[in-house]
């Protein structure tokens, strides 16, 4: 579990790829920290520590993942936002993140709004029933509130904090970013199927 509050922003040091999946090794000042197996959000991706040295992490990736997330595309050097798994005891600052990614999807603008940035995310039509305005979702990893609803997407903003310490303040127009909506509406709307399955 994590709260999508990034701990520290790391870089793709290296990535190895083949038929059965990736491995990543990923540069992050907090790796010592880390024990084998324990679950690092990586651009919003859970992943599991595999190889632990120096200021360093690795973790493998396999195909549906790649094939769904933003992780397929990396290049080595690419900075990500890194948040190790919640602990007992500590605070919740974001909101309940899995790193479950939903779907990747597209930045449509970017505009100012005097100390923060307004970005405009499409969304794509099956996922659009699971964002309400002033709700939370995730953003490569990135905790936010949905400041409206647009056709066939939503907006959030960025305030300087966020720009700065995260990757989002060097998003462009079209680039692709992992998306988890709420999980509370995921669940609500499985048990609402159900419900309407069965009359």
């Amino acid at each position: 579990m994590f709260t999508g509050i990034v701990r520290e922003i790391g870089n793709l040091e290296g990535r190895e790829r083949s038929e059965v999946g990736a491995r990543l090794r990923i540069a992050a000042t907090f790796a010592s920290e880390l024990a084998l197996g324990d679950s690092v959000a990586v651009n919003g991706v859970c992943l599991t520590a595999a190889a632990i040295g120096g200021d360093a992490f690795e973790a493998d990736v396999m195909n549906q993942t790649l094939e769904l997330t933003t992780l397929r595309a990396l290049d080595s050097g690419a900075a990500l936002n890194l948040e190790p798994a919640l602990r007992a005891g500590e605070s919740l600052g974001g909101h309940l993140v899995q790193g479950h990614v939903d779907c990747v999807a597209r930045v449509e603008s970017l505009a100012a709004d005097g100390f923060a940035r307004r970005v405009r995310v499409a969304l794509p039509g099956e996922h659009q029933a699971l964002v309400v305005e002033h709700g939370s979702v995730t953003i490569d990893g990135v905790s936010l509130t949905v400041a409206s609803l647009t056709e066939g997407g939503f907006e959030v903003s960025l305030i300087p904090e966020t720009l700065e310490r995260t990757t989002l303040g060097v998003l462009e127009r079209g680039d692709g970013v992992n998306l988890e909506l709420d999980v509370i509406a995921r669940y609500v709307q499985r048990l609402l199927g159900f419900k309407q399955e069965r009359q």
